[in-house]
């Protein structure tokens, strides 16, 4: 369908002159002979952009743009003067005007100005669009566990009230208390994080409250601390439960009476801060061990909202590995992947220590290290840590998801049952040599012991075939591609048969 443009001037040739000039290039048109007519055609039909004039009579084309904005935000809007300044061609821009173009405008350059706001703005649905794939308030996961936060929020955000939010490392914290401000009043003012643990106990006073020129040594200016620049906005302090005891008295002050003093000075400063707090520590442990004050917990622990780890939530791994290897992709240049069942399966089953964040590096080697466009299962655990987070399921567990590794026996047999073309012999019988790899070693790994036996078939198929790869990969019913995969991950190349 064609993108329909609304041309907005007083004088009727010029109306008559664009409209034909932008349908002969394929676009819809819609005349209005002043600001209050375009007001009126935008709020009745859909428009895809507007070309306006800046001086017309009863409303000019500043105010119309100004009501334009107020109605449709989004709505692309090209300004046109024939007196233009740079002063106007400033405001306009300041009003929401993607471009300012002067008369008489040349055919092309009309042409190209309205391609790019129309490209513009389909780059922004698009973006749009992935937001809302990502899941509400930016978080995917559509499980009970996740349900519960998206309510809590739903439900908090627009209060004063104080949030602690609670879970592991990389569970995903910031990203809720990001949420309860985004959903909140306080929405257009700052949203200021602090992470505690990451700043030296001799310094948090500073960051939290700021200090005076000469306060101590290395405080050559003023600065102002993070409760000032989150004024009648949001304050994000992450890991508050290694906040030292001192600084804990001085912040429940500031929490009861919204007040402070910079470091080296003696004006009280007035500030409204609406404090969010997130910890990986029990506090109520914290608080028994004589490391957190309990007066300051119920001051900040008005509502708790608590952040499960993935290997509470598994439900929601498709939805995140999806999300994550999608963006993986895109960030690094590669083709799309997919995942297989059997390699969803496996990284299911993994616990993931790190949690989300965890998750999405793996899933980024992933894309960074897979050939694809198939993630199988031998990526996928070539992929996870060992010794780390549970143990892939073995090859009992998942016998319905992928079919075991065939013994060298099987596997010899089957290549030499396969009907095919007389280019090689068929294989002779298995040789000791080639069964002793398969003996089992307390010294290695069921991995590698695995590694080791594919190394010995394709050796042997090697030999036999006389390093003829592709004769090779189809006796052991590979593709060649694959087969030359496998014989790099294992560590082999043409002519390791003779050796």
């Amino acid at each position: 369908m064609p993108a329909s443009v609304l041309i907005v001037d007083d004088e009727k040739n010029i109306l008559l002159t664009l409209s034909q000039s932008l349908q002969l290039a394929g676009y819809q048109t819609h005349l209005a002979a002043s600001g209050q007519v375009a007001l009126d055609v935008v709020s009745a039909r859909p428009v895809d952009a507007v070309l306006m004039d800046v001086k017309m009579p009863d409303m000019d084309g500043l105010t119309a743009l100004a009501r334009l904005t107020e109605l449709k935000p989004e709505l692309p809007v090209i300004m046109m003067s024939g007196h233009g300044t740079i002063d106007t061609a400033v405001k306009a821009t300041q009003l929401g005007a993607r471009d300012f173009l002067e008369k008489p405008i040349a055919r092309e350059r009309l042409l190209v100005a309205l391609r790019n706001v129309l490209k513009h703005q389909a780059a922004m649905e698009e973006l749009r669009e992935l937001r809302e794939q990502l899941g509400r308030y930016d978080m995917v996961g559509s499980g009970p566990a996740m349900q519960r936060i998206f309510s809590l929020i739903q439900r908090t955000a627009p209060s004063e009230g104080r949030v602690l939010i609670t879970g592991e490392n990389g569970t995903g914290k910031e990203l809720i208390a990001r949420a309860l401000h985004q959903n909140s009043r306080r929405k257009a003012n700052p949203f200021v994080k602090l992470n505690c643990a990451a700043v030296p106990h001799e310094l948090i006073e500073s960051e939290l409250f700021g200090h005076e020129k000469g306060a101590f040594t290395g405080a050559v200016s003023v600065r102002r601390g993070k409760f000032e620049l989150a004024h009648e906005g949001t304050l994000f302090l992450d890991e508050i439960g290694d906040m030292p005891p001192a600084m804990q008295a001085k912040l429940l002050r500031v929490l009861q009476e919204g007040e402070l003093e910079r470091v080296g000075g003696a004006e009280t400063l007035k500030v409204d801060v609406r404090v969010i707090a997130a910890t990986n520590k029990n506090l109520e442990k914290e608080i028994s061990a004589g490391r957190f004050r309990e007066d300051l917990y119920y001051r900040i622990n008005v509502v708790q909202i608590h952040s499960p780890p993935l290997r509470e939530r598994r439900e929601d791994l498709p939805d995140l590995m999806g999300t994550f290897l999608r963006e993986a992709c895109a960030k690094n240049g590669r083709r799309p992947l997919t995942l297989s069942p059997d390699a969803l399966s496996v990284m299911s089953a993994y616990d993931y220590p790190g949690n989300v964040r965890e998750l999405r590096n793996l899933v980024e080697r992933l894309a960074i290290l897979c050939e694809g466009p198939i993630v199988t299962r031998s990526d996928a655990l070539e992929l996870l840590p060992r010794g780390r987070g549970g143990v892939p399921p073995p090859v009992e567990a998942t016998a319905a998801l992928a079919p075991p590794p065939p013994t060298v026996d099987s596997a010899v047999v089957a290549a030499a049952s396969t009907p095919a073309p007389a280019l090689v012999a068929p294989l002779p019988p298995v040789s000791a040599p080639v069964q002793a790899g398969f003996q089992p070693r307390a010294d290695k790994t069921f991995r590698e012991q695995v590694e080791d036996a594919e190394r010995e078939i394709i050796l042997y198929v090697l030999a036999h075939t006389h390093d003829n790869v592709t004769e090779a990969a189809r006796l052991l019913d590979l593709e060649r591609g694959h087969f030359y995969k496998k014989m790099k991950a294992l560590g082999l190349r043409r002519g390791s048969s003779e050796a």
